[in-house]
């Protein structure tokens, strides 16, 4: 072979995408609770909102019994007899209910709260029970222009027929309107106010019009019934594009908290870093014990006071439990492809990793953690803790 010449990889194996989406994932659940739960359903939506609510929280271990009479699908496929929904969503029952009253009264939900804390993935869910399709999605940035609340053009054919209904190009906001169903606006405060206020007249009006079309059937827009909008923003970004009063009136908040049971958090943790590594083809082996250490200093961190009371100078980057689940994997990652070593000794290195992200100063923040209960803890006779008081200098 000359220099010149190059070698083709071989073609990868079929697989399946690397994330589904909601209603992807969890097909056989939707379809089981749309025949299961034949109640009263608002306009446009897919499920009762009893059975959203079932789909998010779980059914509490209950394994549900469908009718002899429903046993089968929309695609006329055989359902399962019984189901178990299992929880999907972290958080308060009411939190979720509030959630789904607010979609069913067609007024727009905003989610709120740090980074990290499952925001998007509630919306995401929500979407996916309600209308089922989690795709029209806006995701917000200092970038994102008016045409991505409102419409575009085909430039192609706007030269070539001028403006008419055919060049017309329609936002995700505008699909939803059309077809009655939930959009999702991701980081809607990171978009600049004026592009931000394009959606007052859309949630307070419910119609969009196009000038370029005016005089004719399609200058004006109406929402079909079920159309409303789910947005998120993150507290961290306040005073980043701060929304107007107007647009905050048209919003029903709701802040989601991070995880306030330990126990519950590790769990969560374990299961997501376990499907992490799974989908990178390995087995999860990291010990128990490890994940218990990684979460509690997390927690400790995050709210700036130990589990046994010992103050803890806050770093300034978000100590979330999504960057808890990336330390996590790629510490069954480590173990997986690269064998030997301990992975506690990589606990440390990744920690620092994840501090300092926003914050210089969170270097030393990290190292006074280490030095207060990390130290305590090891001086109090814990083996886990007097190894990682040990590794102290991987912080350097």
């Amino acid at each position: 072979m000359t220099v010149t010449e190059h070698v083709r990889p071989a073609a990868p194996p079929e697989t399946t995408a690397q994330v589904l989406s909601a209603e992807q994932r969890y097909a056989d659940e939707l379809a089981f609770l749309a025949a299961y739960d034949d109640g009263a359903r608002p306009p446009g939506w897919a499920l009762t909102p009893r059975a959203v609510v079932t789909f998010i929280r779980g059914s509490d271990g209950e394994a549900l019994t469908l009718p002899a009479g429903r046993r089968t699908g929309p695609d006329g496929t055989e359902l399962p007899a019984t189901m178990t929904i299992p929880p999907k969503f972290v958080g308060e029952r009411s939190l979720v209910e509030r959630c789904v009253v607010t979609l069913a009264g067609e007024r727009g939900l905003l989610l709120v709260g740090e980074p990290g804390t499952a925001k998007s993935m509630l919306s995401e869910l929500l979407a996916a029970a309600v209308c089922g399709t989690s795709a029209l999605t806006v995701q917000g940035t200092a970038g994102t222009t008016e045409d991505a609340f409102r419409y575009g053009w085909n430039y192609a054919l706007l030269l070539a027929q001028g403006p008419t209904p055919q060049a017309l190009v329609d936002s995700p906001v505008l699909t939803a309107m059309r077809t009655g169903r939930v959009v999702r606006i991701e980081e809607v405060t990171r978009c600049l106010p004026e592009v931000q206020d394009a959606l007052v007249s859309i949630l307070s009006d419910r119609r969009m019009n196009v000038p370029e079309l005016s005089g004719t059937e399609d200058g004006l827009i109406r929402a079909m019934p079920g159309f409303t909008v789910i947005a998120t923003a993150n507290l961290r970004d306040r005073g980043v594009s701060e929304m107007s009063s107007a647009l905050k009136r048209r919003f029903n908040f709701e802040t989601i908290h991070p995880i306030s049971d330990a126990d519950t958090e590790t769990d969560l943790v374990r299961r997501q870093a376990t499907a992490a590594v799974q989908r990178a083809g390995a087995t999860y082996t990291v010990d128990d014990a490890v994940l218990d250490a990684l979460v509690t200093v997390f927690r400790d961190l995050r709210s700036g006071r130990s589990g046994e009371g010992w103050d803890v100078e806050r770093p300034g980057t978000v100590m979330s439990t999504a960057e808890a689940v990336q330390v996590a994997a790629s510490l069954g990652l480590a173990a997986a492809y690269l064998p030997g070593g301990d992975a506690l000794d990589l606990v440390p290195g990744h920690l620092l990793g994840v501090v300092r992200k926003d914050d210089q100063n969170d270097h030393a923040r990290l190292l006074g953690y280490w030095d207060g209960p990390v130290r305590r803890r090891a001086e109090d006779g814990s083996a886990m803790w007097r190894r990682l008081w040990d590794l102290r200098e991987n912080l350097r």
